[in-house]
């Protein structure tokens, strides 16, 4: 799940601006499925080269730039927090395709953009974080063209009805998100009035979350992140009650979690 938490300011808990701190100073973010999930949405969304997508939770601008390196795409990121911004426009630099990307600070539920001038609008694991999430996925329509796609990477619930062990572990580590079952996500879509929705879902484990991550941010960034955020642990009491707490949730993770919790691909078209 990446962690790209995109409420406004007065709908973030404490525990949920913490966590989203965190990732911005770190400098990192994440998503299931890592560069494999993103490469389906491509794929799903029709994007290539001449196409005008948007990234909604860009977060440090590691899809947004992809898409502009590889896939030649002008592309607009957008993301709740300005460190975050700051992040893809230092990686946009870095890559060489500043001039194909652009970056802003905006609400995912509020986008400030017109009606009808993206080709697509893809989102990866973001909408779970987020209260109004039938609003959020509407403003995604908005913005796309007729004939454009909306695509999402969300965290699912692969089996129907999760334990109450899982169910309150989550509430612990990652309050107030809500995940949905495949069904929940695609009705979701229809509901914006997408049609030929497309819904694959995936099972994950902890292992092949963290060869993923690996692979969509590279094995020195991720040093990089890490250098940061232990360096904040010992100059910052907060940090280091935040890390504390944490460890003892991850040490407490239900077995069989992941028996219950995936990710899904969910493409409509406007």
């Amino acid at each position: 799940m990446e962690d790209k938490i995109q409420s406004s300011p007065e709908e973030v808990s404490e525990q949920e601006l913490a966590y989203l701190e965190m990732q911005a100073d770190m400098g990192i973010t994440k998503h299931m499925g890592g560069i494999k999930a993103t490469e389906e949405l491509i794929e799903l969304c029709d994007i290539d080269k001449g196409k005008y997508v948007l990234d909604v939770g860009c977060g440090i601008g590691t899809t947004a730039c992809y898409l502009a390196k590889r896939y030649g795409c002008r592309v607009v990121g957008v993301d709740i927090s300005e460190k975050m911004i700051d992040w893809s426009n230092e990686r946009a630099k870095r890559e060489g395709v500043e001039n194909r990307v652009k970056f802003r600070v905006a609400d995912a539920q509020n986008l400030p953009f017109e009606d009808t001038i993206f080709d697509a609008v893809i989102c990866e694991s973001v909408i779970a974080f987020i209260k109004e999430k039938q609003k959020s996925v509407s403003e995604y329509v908005r913005v796309t063209k007729k004939g454009g796609y909306v695509g999402l990477n969300e965290a699912t619930w692969i089996k129907a009805q999760p334990s109450s062990e899982i169910l309150e572990y989550l509430s612990h580590t990652v309050e107030k998100v809500e995940f949905l079952t495949s069904d929940g996500w695609e009705e979701m879509l229809k509901e914006s009035g997408l049609k030929d929705i497309v819904v694959r879902t995936y099972k994950v484990s902890a292992t092949s979350e963290f060869f993923d991550r690996v692979k969509l941010l590279g094995f020195k960034r991720i040093l990089e992140a890490w250098y940061r955020f232990l360096s904040m642990c010992i100059v910052d009491l907060a940090y280091r009650k935040y890390t504390r707490k944490m460890i003892k949730e991850s040490l407490n993770m239900p077995k069989g979690i992941f028996e219950y919790w995936g990710y899904g691909i969910y493409v409509g078209r406007k």
